[in-house]
């Protein structure tokens, strides 16, 4: 009987590498005669070294491996969640998340300050308009650059004084074991993370029921619940990689002795031509994401509404 074979499609950077292999010491725990494969794709985001801003393609980091997903080249593609587009190909469907991680924000700085320690007027490295709109509420002096390049590239120029910071989702650090070099972790009531950030989604096709089955298998469903509201939350809020929101679901425990627990979702939306702020949260079953998805973007629309209305 010959033994199960699993392609699995990822880009080479070390970060995804490190995560796939993580997916893979998972899915030997429940196929353990099975092989797996990993497969490298290099996406537009590597080929292409125009700043992130103005290369107008969906899914920069991902299309690449959806396309071999759908043409049958791999059959699991493993993915950061936040660079996942909201809109998937109609042949593919996300069959888990994995555990997700630390998902704050972190700052590593040329001699080890902090933010509010920086010189004025520091370069910062980000090409994420929504980390630049959220820092800019605490040092409106700094000055931003656009950043290319590997988590560990955009180390060492830092390092080499290119840029005097750069900010870095603390989920990235840990899993290649470069958490020594942040400077600080931001709390979450001062930078709200993307959607998805530090959590791994496993996709597959959609109709082949053989790898569903396997990929279920790992899904831990808090993760699952969070990350899809925090998705629902971009939708309904037509937003994509590029908008200035940051949205995040945790769990609150509604009675402690019971162990039954709420998610509890919250967003932080910037206005790019006011730069104004709004803020809103919800929280209920995490079974019922969609509708606390909706009653949070209504929350948010709301308030634009009602500045406008008072300008």
């Amino acid at each position: 009987m010959s033994r199960a074979r699993y392609r699995i499609g990822t880009r080479g950077s070390k970060l995804a590498l490190a995560q796939t292999q993580q997916v893979i010491d998972l899915l030997r725990s429940f196929a353990p005669e099975s092989e797996f494969q990993i497969e490298i794709i290099t996406t537009v985001g590597e080929r292409d070294e125009r700043p992130l801003s103005e290369i107008n393609e969906r899914g920069i980091f991902t299309s690449d491996i959806e396309q071999a997903l759908i043409d049958g080249w791999i059959d699991i593609a493993v993915h950061s969640a936040k660079d996942l587009p909201i809109d998937m190909p109609a042949e593919l469907a996300i069959a888990a998340y994995m555990p997700r991680i630390d998902p704050r924000e972190t700052l590593i700085s040329h001699n080890g300050e902090r933010l509010l320690d920086l010189p004025r007027g520091a370069v910062v490295g980000t090409s994420s308009p929504r980390r630049r709109y959220q820092l800019l509420r605490f040092r409106p002096d700094l000055n931003f650059a656009d950043i290319r390049g590997n988590l560990d590239t955009r180390i060492r120029k830092v390092r080499s004084g290119e840029y005097y910071a750069i900010v870095a989702a603390r989920a990235g650090l840990i899993r290649i074991g470069l958490m020594s070099d942040a400077s600080e972790v931001f709390p979450l009531d001062m930078i709200l993370p993307a959607a998805g950030q530090g959590a791994i989604a496993l996709q597959c096709r959609h109709d082949d029921m053989k790898v569903f089955k396997l990929l279920e298998l790992a899904n831990y469903q808090p993760t699952a619940w969070a990350v899809t509201a925090e998705r629902a939350v971009l939708k309904s809020l037509d937003a994509g990689c590029n908008d200035p929101i940051g949205v995040f679901g945790s769990f609150i425990f509604e009675d402690s002795v019971r162990g039954t627990r709420k998610l509890y979702l919250r967003a932080v939306v910037f206005d790019t031509d006011t730069h104004e702020c709004y803020r809103a949260e919800a929280w209920g079953n995490p079974r019922r994401w969609r509708s606390l998805a909706e009653k949070l973007s209504k929350q948010v629309k709301k308030s634009r509404s009602e500045a406008v209305d008072t300008r």
